[in-house]
């Protein structure tokens, strides 16, 4: 093995069960609970790269040679992990990104042999590439794998493609954009704030964080620099000293670093009163800046998230959220309120089918707590539904939240769904209707243990 490729070797540890589970849709608990699995690869390897929760990279060059080689070392830190009490995968490969690849690959992981990456690449689908309008884009011009993305000229994929295009192309070929090795910057690029007396991690450190990483980006970029790796370092009231890299698959702006950075601390929770938070740029790239649309930059979203952070201080972290969309069949499951600046993968992707989901047009308004109702027919009888989705009758008036009874003019269902069956304490059955009521108001009902519901209105 060569100087060269032995410095590229690196092995990427997957917890995938664990990102299946429900912690993966809160990234703070997410931070929390990985933190013992990057303390027991630490033990292996203190240079660690927590690229998310839930995934961590390590150079294998120097731990390699210490533990036998790269299949001891990945059986070593598998097994170690897995008595931690954390189902894991170890993928090894030149560069990252075939790493993490390499890790989703079998039930534990494979390890690609050094100089074999562009073969282990070559069958993969572009889709693998994760730039969902690239990835659109290719498989209609005929190119759906790795291997044939990487048989293209790397300038022309640059010039047809543009930036995006020449990334992809390094990537199908077996090159990492940036190498995996940090490279020290400048001593006064890195912030640092001291807290006096020594604050608990709270809202006012939260808040600091995220001012030093505007800080810290107003730096870089006055040097003409870009972050895509970020160490975080806390000193404690017990004299106690801890540090944890992160790093971004792309570039780490502003809002990326806080973010890591509330992830991290909320990590470290138990540490004692904080006295320093210094957050150092750890790797550096030359910033190439981005082309800006005809008609200007995103300059009011800058300026919204500015805003935001500055609302969060004053009000608490999860006083200010953001809706992202969710899987589900309920109209409530549908979206997942986060924490603003939090990336909040929902535990349900909305782009998988979701049998028994309400037909389009979606609801405007959700009620979080569904409202009270009561829908009759013409006879002032309550309408049931039997157990084939036949009503009793055409529902004929509805009175919400106790108010007077409207005439229903229109309506459409039953649309019925069983949900969670197996499971007696969350198992649910629901016959949901669409009414339509004399005053143009338009309303979502469920029959749900014998009682009307309305879940949404439609505005």
């Amino acid at each position: 093995m060569t100087g060269q490729a032995a410095s590229r070797r690196v092995l990427v540890l997957r917890c995938a069960d664990w990102l299946d589970s429900d912690r993966a849709g809160d990234d703070n608990a997410a931070a929390r609970a990985f933190e013992p699995v990057v303390a027991i690869v630490g033990e292996f390897c203190p240079q660690v790269e927590v690229l998310r929760p839930g995934i961590c990279a390590i150079g294998t060059r120097g731990p390699a040679r210490y533990f036998g080689g790269e299949a001891e070392l990945a059986r070593k830190l598998t097994e170690a992990v897995g008595r931690g009490g954390f189902a894991c995968q170890a993928g090894v490969a030149d560069g990252l990104f075939a790493a993490g690849l390499a890790a989703r690959a079998g039930p534990t992981g494979v390890l690609v042999p050094p100089g074999e990456t562009p073969e282990f690449l070559a069958g993969l689908p572009v889709g693998v590439l994760g730039m969902p309008e690239l990835c659109e884009l290719l498989p209609r011009l005929g190119i759906e794998t790795l291997g044939q993305l990487a048989a293209l000229p790397s300038a022309e994929a640059a010039s047809r493609f543009g930036p995006p295009g020449k990334l992809a192309s390094r990537l199908a070929r077996g090159l990492d954009p940036r190498p995996l090795i940090a490279r020290r910057p400048a001593a006064d690029l890195s912030v640092q704030l001291e807290f006096d007396p020594p604050a608990g991690q709270s809202e006012p450190v939260i808040f600091a964080a995220k001012a030093l990483a505007d800080q810290m980006h107003d730096r870089l970029a006055a040097a003409g620099l870009a972050c895509v790796r970020v160490q975080v370092q806390v000193r404690c009231a017990d004299g106690q000293e801890l540090s944890r890299l992160w790093r971004h698959d792309g570039l780490l702006s502003a809002l990326a670093v806080a973010e890591r950075v509330c992830w991290q601390l909320d990590g470290w929770r138990g540490a004692a009163g904080i006295t320093l938070l210094r957050l150092v740029p750890d790797q550096l790239v030359r910033a190439t800046g981005r082309q800006l649309a005809l008609w200007g930059d995103s300059v009011p979203s800058d300026r919204v998230a500015r805003a935001a952070i500055r609302v969060q201080a004053m009000l608490g972290h999860d006083r200010v959220t953001r809706p992202v969309l969710a899987g589900g069949r309920r109209p409530a499951e549908q979206v997942l309120l986060v924490p603003f600046g939090d990336a909040g993968v929902p535990q349900r992707p909305a782009d998988r089918p979701w049998p028994d989901q309400i037909p389009a047009p979606a609801p405007a308004t959700v009620f979080g707590v569904p409202l009270a109702a009561s829908v009759t027919d013409d006879s002032g009888n309550e309408v049931t539904v039997t157990g084939r989705a036949q009503p009793s009758a055409p529902p004929a008036w509805l009175a919400v939240a106790g108010r007077p009874a409207r005439a229903v003019t229109a309506w459409a269902g039953p649309w019925p769904v069983t949900q969670r069956w197996w499971d007696p304490r969350h198992a649910r059955r629901q016959a949901r209707f669409q009414l339509v009521t004399q005053d143009g108001a338009a309303w979502l009902a469920a029959l749900q243990d014998g009682r009307w519901l309305i879940e949404a209105r439609y505005d």
